[in-house]
């Protein structure tokens, strides 16, 4: 089994497009399924539905969310279709495994004074400084997730059109859009980035070795500032990217323009935005109502 997974994720890296995290996601799931199997003496194309059930049972016995378990199936049930699609097997057995039913967690979003902490940035005095506030500046301005922004070159920025042009999942481009704010600190950071070059790089943001600014480092940057403005709950980059998303709807736009600035596939997706913009404007009408 372990040839056909290895044949499996170079077709999802080099035929679909998908994102080297999706792909890492997939190879976690397909080599658990795989050892489980060895461990049984259970041959993958012969695997029937009550040893699937088994299977399911052992990912929850031993206390796999509700939401792992679903991501369990979607990954075999890929994986089963493309075996099917070489010929390896005649039918994929895992169409008729359903995912298991999970409430809709809403995604955690900050307040305007929580953003307006975060952004505060008083007494700017190195490159980096200048560099952590443009991170902050366009993960707000532009609900960019963090892999995004990493990727940022000077050549992606339009200055006059105050855009950026970014590959999300799948490799689709599409252009984003910032404000005054973010474009006076990214027009402050361009003054002083040349400080931080070491190497000839088109990136926009680098580290301290003058080369790209990786995501984990972004993630590390966001989760200091959470702590240093002592917000009372955890926020991450992609609680930016969810923010931007709900400002946008609470100020009236249009739920496919938030689609299309997020690079979502599909509507479905961006509309669990409106649940939340939905529970603002009760609270707004509510709190008014109280100070009549």
């Amino acid at each position: 089994m372990n040839k056909w997974i290895f044949r499996y994720l170079d077709y999802l890296k080099y035929s679909r497009n998908y994102s080297e995290n999706t792909i890492l996601g997939y190879k976690h799931e397909l080599e658990t399924f795989s050892k489980y199997l060895q461990d049984r003496h259970l041959d993958f194309r012969k695997i029937t539905k009550e040893e699937i059930w088994e299977y399911l049972k052992y990912l929850d016995s031993a206390h796999f969310a509700n939401s792992s378990l679903s991501r369990h199936i979607t990954a075999l049930r890929s994986f089963y279709t493309y075996l099917v699609e070489e010929k390896e097997i005649a039918s994929n057995i895992f169409k008729t495994i359903h995912n298991p039913k999970q409430k809709r967690k809403l995604p955690n979003t900050l307040n305007d004074e929580e953003i307006r902490l975060l952004l505060d940035f008083k007494d700017l005095k190195t490159p980096r400084d200048y560099e952590i506030r443009l991170i902050f500046e366009l993960l707000y301005a532009t609900g960019l997730r963090v892999s995004e922004l990493s990727n940022i070159k000077l050549s992606d920025i339009d200055v006059k059109e105050r855009s950026i042009k970014t590959l999300g999942k799948g490799k689709k481009e599409r252009i984003v859009f910032f404000g005054d704010y973010a474009l006076s600190a990214l027009e402050d950071y361009l003054k002083v980035r040349s400080k931080l070059i070491k190497e000839n790089t088109d990136y926009l943001f680098l580290n301290s070795k003058g080369s790209q600014l990786k995501r984990a480092s972004i993630e590390q940057i966001v989760d200091k500032r959470v702590r240093e403005v002592c917000l009372t709950h955890h926020a991450s980059p992609h609680t930016l990217r969810h923010t931007f998303a709900t400002h946008m709807l609470e100020n009236g736009a249009d739920i496919r323009t938030v689609q299309e600035l997020l690079g979502h596939e599909k509507l479905s997706t961006t509309q669990i935005y409106t649940h939340l913009s939905n529970d603002y404007l009760r609270q707004e009408y509510l709190h008014k109502m109280q100070r009549k």
